[in-house]
């Protein structure tokens, strides 16, 4: 078994990896951020995969048959996951999403805020797109929610025209977001060196990969990856938060309320 620790990686003189297939319709990419940090390894790590083979599933600490908050690692252990990152930001209860978030089973927050980006999957029909990212200044959310039996609305990175949106700012974090490509292929996306959300998205944008639109899920030190595929295992977690964690020493995978699954579909 091989395990990946959080400041693992390359050198900061390391040239971009290619695509390294997990298995099957799961990739994970690893490149050089184009901007070096003045923390951890200056790294962007992508986990891409392919909606012919993998599906998402939304878990909620607030639901009867989760009822704790946990490591994102331990979502995946415990769920028979594929891999997990967070589903979004969460309140000061520590349970609920900062915006709209349900599944068919279970409702953790009804509200749906003025945040523009809505995730959405398990399609009512099968000829709508398994996974989408909704941008509702392009299309009718009102009616696309309605089709789909999961919602998870979060901050909108990228518009649906390529754009990014988000103002240069001072605060920098280390990152996790999710996208998707233009082959509507699903993307956890990790950043545990601390940069600027309008950076990150800059160099997002400059990657070969295809990227098409992306939301914000979730910064600092709860920010979480965690893939289990085959024999490998690859653990990483974030540390840097301006003005509350200034450092790259975080090492603690914190238990969070929810969190997005990946999961092998059946063939």
């Amino acid at each position: 078994m091989l395990t990946i620790s959080p400041g693992a990686g390359p050198s900061h003189s390391a040239e971009p990896s290619v695509w390294k297939n997990l298995e099957s319709g799961l990739d994970l990419g690893v490149f050089q951020a184009s901007k070096k940090s003045a923390f951890s390894d200056s790294l962007i790590r992508i986990l891409r995969a392919d909606t012919s083979f993998f599906g998402l599933r939304l878990l909620n600490a607030s639901s009867k048959d989760q009822g704790k908050r946990q490591s994102v690692k331990d979502w995946v252990n415990k769920n028979g996951l594929v891999a997990a990152i967070n589903a979004s930001m969460y309140q000061k209860n520590m349970m609920s999403s900062v915006s709209f978030m349900k599944n068919r089973q279970h409702t953790n927050n009804t509200w749906v805020s003025k945040d523009k980006t809505i995730l959405v999957f398990d399609p009512d029909e099968k000829n709508l797109l398994p996974v989408r990212i909704i941008d509702r200044d392009c299309e009718d959310f009102n009616t696309l929610r309605k089709k789909y039996g999961t919602l998870v609305q979060s901050i909108r990175m990228i518009s649906c025209h390529g754009e990014n949106m988000w103002a240069q700012q001072k605060k920098m974090s280390s990152i996790a977001a999710i996208g998707l490509d233009h082959q509507n292929r699903v993307l956890f996306i990790h950043v545990r060196s601390p940069y600027t959300s309008h950076d990150l998205i800059n160099m997002l944008l400059e990657l070969p990969i295809g990227l098409k639109q992306a939301m914000y899920v979730e910064g600092g030190a709860d920010a979480q990856l965690f893939i289990n595929a085959g024999e490998k295992k690859y653990d990483f977690i974030g540390s840097y938060s301006t003005g509350s964690r200034e450092h790259d020493e975080n090492t603690y995978s914190k238990p969070i309320p929810n969190a997005l699954g990946l999961v092998r579909l059946k063939k």
